[in-house]
């Protein structure tokens, strides 16, 4: 979710050019009305780089300064592209072109390779994973899923640094890069790798870079006619450029100097990928004649959170550091961030979700709420313990919005029934817009009530849940809009992939995370070892993990929630140590180089502030250690036999069920699946044991535990007890 999100989602088109100024705040203005010669943009998080760098673009086009043809925003998602599509388009300047680094450079090479090279382009491999796991295999290297996951990675950091496969082991050597392999193996993988992409007649998204730039170097007539359409570049985030994108904007500018990058060091995160910030830090020195400005008003967050913000970067150390930025918060103040310690994982999980509960009861919606942790693999026990709660959550990084199969056929449905107008029976009873669009949408599944349960049904919900909340929206805006209009302004949207927002929780990693905001954002797993990773090493390695802290803590409007745990599992040793990041900023700890002081101050603690110390959980079949969230609900490995009562599993979720209904909301709210089978397992005979069982905490034993117990004994329950 982005900053765009509290304004009106439908603003009129201004007026004239100088309309496209207003509002801006003096450094804003200045960056839009600096048309000319090298421009410099250091743009803190939360301070409107974007709504800068697109007013610049809309003013120069409106006062006839710039063509829009002529010029080129690039960035480095499918989303920002999308979205900077769709601001442009909003202040007038829709005939810009604004696209990822990669998508120029294909277009480029598919509408010159007859040209340049003769014949059909080779066909673009979608995912190569599949063509290195054959090329280890020709080479007789045996790689498991996360090894070749990996080696697919480092072929893609070699390729973007510009380095062949023969000097892959030198470059790594050089750059202080752990591989994850024995290098002259990635060498050998990687060599075999393009050599079947060269017999096949297939290239990889890298080679659109690589091809677009060899042919700009040996092709000048293709260079020049390149030139003569694009004079004027915007670059966004331009601390993530690589080597190799640095080289294809080199050719496309030429002997030119209009080009205005825009970024920030202290969010240089990518690294791994061939990122660098100095082509950012060294741009004053390329370009004597730019124009710098710094924007460091801080509108996104509270005084609180960006005080925070400003401590991390304050302990930071190296060049990035050098030219961090101080952000001044333009908000009124808020609530201090809160920093929590547990016992163990899951009870952090179910702590947090505890959290956000309350924060949904008192008005913050569920869409504005997000848990970012370090790695992907850290999602499972949040998505447990979120769907135990009863609180809708959402995945960062699945499919985009308008290529879901759902919303295509949704759009299919409603095109139809604009065409058809009066002529359709099922608009008969709609009275206005939204209804229609209801009453559209639920021939494909859409319902008053979202569906039970997590999976692939209740994502499908929610995709066209946020298609009735757009209508909703679209109607506000234009009363008199009909369906027609609606269905113009979805397919504006799809082209320019700006997508209404889907309600739910969102679970990302914190490099997914770069680049939204929410309300509320809740910063969990904060040890050593995890932040910072295991193998950040070297001090570069480990200043980068400090600036993906900060991008974290700069999500935050409003609330910000800091949390770790002392032990993986319950009952495991409490040897875990908050992040040193937070080092003389959470209560109770000192500066990095004082004596830690005593106690931890005002830290809360979980679990009611006392914690509860339990044995490990162990397998009840085999007596293994158990670590997995899943199988710690179950209380037994995966693979491991169930003795399961199936008759006693079907009666709980018959009864689940009608508990559901008589509470209005989704059967997971009572108890989810594994749960209910993790009792049909146990067989609990009283309160004890029943509570023993994850998933069944304090307040469900109170609820439900009399129901639980008796089904489990085998008792009939009464019609009332059902209702009490």
């Amino acid at each position: 979710m982005t900053a765009a999100t509290h304004s009106s989602l439908f603003p009129q088109v201004p007026e004239s050019a100088d309309a496209v100024l207003d509002g801006l705040d003096p450094e804003q203005r200045e960056v839009a009305t600096a048309l000319h010669g090298p421009v410099c943009v250091l743009a803190g998080a939360g301070t409107g780089k974007t709504r800068a760098i697109t007013h610049r673009i809309a003013f120069g086009v409106r006062a006839g300064i710039l063509q829009p043809s002529s010029v080129l925003a690039v960035t480095f998602t499918n989303r920002a592209a999308g979205e900077m599509r769709g601001r442009l388009r909003q202040l007038g300047a829709g005939g810009v072109q604004a696209r990822t680094f990669h998508s120029a450079a294909l277009r480029q090479l598919q509408y010159f390779w007859p040209k340049a090279v003769g014949g059909d382009m080779p066909r673009l491999l979608e995912r190569k994973i599949q063509l290195v796991a054959e090329s280890a295999a020709r080479c007789r290297i045996r790689l498991d899923r996360n090894e070749l996951r990996d080696v697919t990675s480092e072929i893609e950091w070699a390729k973007v640094t510009q380095t062949v496969p023969s000097d892959y082991p030198a470059a790594v050597a050089k750059s202080l890069r752990d591989a994850p392999r024995d290098t002259s193996e990635i060498s050998q993988i990687y060599g075999m790798y393009e050599q079947l992409k060269r017999d096949r007649a297939v290239i990889d998204f890298e080679d659109v870079l690589l091809l677009t730039v060899g042919i700009l170097q040996d092709r000048h007539d293709i260079a020049d006619q390149i030139r003569r359409q694009y004079h004027h570049f915007v670059v966004d985030e331009y601390q993530d450029v690589s080597p190799l994108q640095q080289r294809l904007l080199d050719l496309w500018l030429g002997d030119r100097d209009n080009l205005c990058v825009v970024g920030d060091a202290s969010q240089t995160i990518y690294s791994f990928t061939g990122a660098t910030p100095d082509h950012l830090l060294n741009f004053r020195t390329r370009h004597p004649s730019a124009t710098v400005v710094k924007l460091v008003r801080d509108y996104r967050s509270t005084p609180q959170v960006v005080h925070l913000a400003n401590g991390l970067l304050s302990q930071a150390s190296g060049r990035a550091a050098e030219h961090r930025l101080e952000l001044i918060s333009q908000r009124d103040p808020g609530p201090d961030p809160s920093y929590t310690e547990y016992a163990d994982e899951p009870a952090e999980a179910e702590g947090t979700a505890h959290r956000i509960r309350e924060l949904i009861s008192e008005g913050v919606p569920a869409g504005e709420i997000a848990v970012l942790y370090r790695i992907n693999a850290q999602s499972e026990v949040y998505e447990q313990a979120l769907a135990d709660a009863g609180v809708p959550y959402q995945l960062r990084g699945a499919e985009r919005f308008f290529e879901r199969q759902e919303v295509r056929e949704a759009g299919v449905a409603l095109r139809g029934a604009a065409r058809a107008g009066g002529n359709d029976s099922l608009l008969d009873d709609a009275e206005d817009l939204p209804s229609q669009v209801r009453a559209v949408l639920s021939t494909k599944g859409w319902t008053t009530e979202p569906p039970a349960g997590s999976g692939a049904v209740r994502d499908r919900w929610e995709s066209l849940a946020a298609l009735v909340r757009l209508a909703e929206d679209f109607t506000r805006a234009r009363p008199e809009a009909t369906l027609n209009d609606l269905v113009a302004e979805l397919d504006e949207r799809a082209a320019a992939q700006h997508a209404p927002t889907v309600q739910g929780v969102t679970l990302a990693s914190l490099h997914s995370a770069k680049g939204l905001e929410w309300d509320a954002v809740f910063l969990v797993g904060l040890t050593e070892g995890m932040m910072p990773i295991t193998y950040a090493k070297t001090d570069e390695q480990i200043e980068e993990e400090r600036r993906l802290l900060y991008v974290g803590v700069t999500r935050a409007r409003l609330h910000l929630a800091l949390s770790w745990a002392l032990a993986r599992s319950p009952g495991g040793r409490a040897t875990r140590r908050p992040t040193r990041f937070l080092n003389g900023m959470r209560p109770g700890s000192t500066a990095p180089g004082a004596r830690n002081a005593a106690g931890q101050g005002g830290i809360e603690r979980g679990a009611g502030g006392r914690r509860k110390r339990r044995g490990p959980a162990l397998c009840r079949v085999c007596g293994k250690t158990l670590t997995d969230a899943g199988e710690m609900k179950l209380m037994r490995c995966e693979d491991c036999p169930s003795d399961m009562d199936e008759g006693l599993y079907e009666r709980l979720r018959e009864w689940r069920s009608g508990q559901a209904k008589q509470l209005g909301q989704p059967a997971y709210c009572v108890f989810t699946d594994k749960t209910l089978m993790a009792i049909a397992e146990a067989v609990p005979g009283d309160e004890r044991e029943l509570s023993a069982i994850s998933g069944v905490g304090g307040r469900k034993l109170d609820r439900f535990g009399t129901d639980v117990l008796a089904i489990c004994a085998g008792q009939e329950l009464d019609e009332g007890a059902d209702e009490d």
